[in-house]
């Protein structure tokens, strides 16, 4: 377990800044008067999650390895963050959609179907909690796989100061 505490810290931290960000995305309307901008807007996550990514692998580069570490020592670290955002994912989902944007399945459920996005009953079985649960654990293992493979591969050239 103290192998992986670092990876630990920032999964959750991960977590947490999706959290904050969807208060933010509710605070910006983008659940309910602005849910037609949602889909693109939603994106600029990306960068952050990203960067937090890299600061959580050259963390531990820095503070585990001294200053010096592998590609799949770095990969590994990655997947186990990924692991730990996986792990978390529905109980973050769960928050998300009980108690920061409660409204948002029926919003978007309306918009996609009052703009012929969608049929009523593929809205429905699309937009609810059990789905985006399994979407955010889906989600998070794909990106984070990607994300683990192309930024342990950036901080593995990132020289470190001894």
């Amino acid at each position: 377990m103290k192998n992986i505490r670092i990876e630990i810290k920032w999964g959750i931290l991960f977590i947490l800044v999706g959290l904050i960000w969807m208060v933010f995305e509710k605070a910006m309307g983008w659940h309910d008067v602005h849910i037609d901008k949602h889909a693109t807007y939603s994106l600029f996550i990306a960068p952050i999650a990203i960067a937090i990514y890299v600061f959580a692998l050259l963390d531990k580069k820095r503070n585990f390895y001294g200053g010096k570490m592998t590609y799949m020592q770095g990969f590994v670290a990655g997947l186990i963050i990924t692991l730990v955002v996986v792990i978390l994912s529905p109980l973050s989902q769960y928050i998300t959609s009980t108690y920061i944007t409660p409204d948002y399945f029926k919003n978007v459920i309306e918009y996609s179907v009052s703009s012929g996005q969608m049929e009523q009953q593929a809205a429905e079985e699309y937009f609810n909690l059990k789905s985006y649960m399994m979407q955010s654990v889906i989600g998070a293992a794909v990106m984070g796989l990607i994300t683990s493979a192309v930024v342990a591969l950036v901080v593995f050239f990132v020289r470190s100061k001894p």
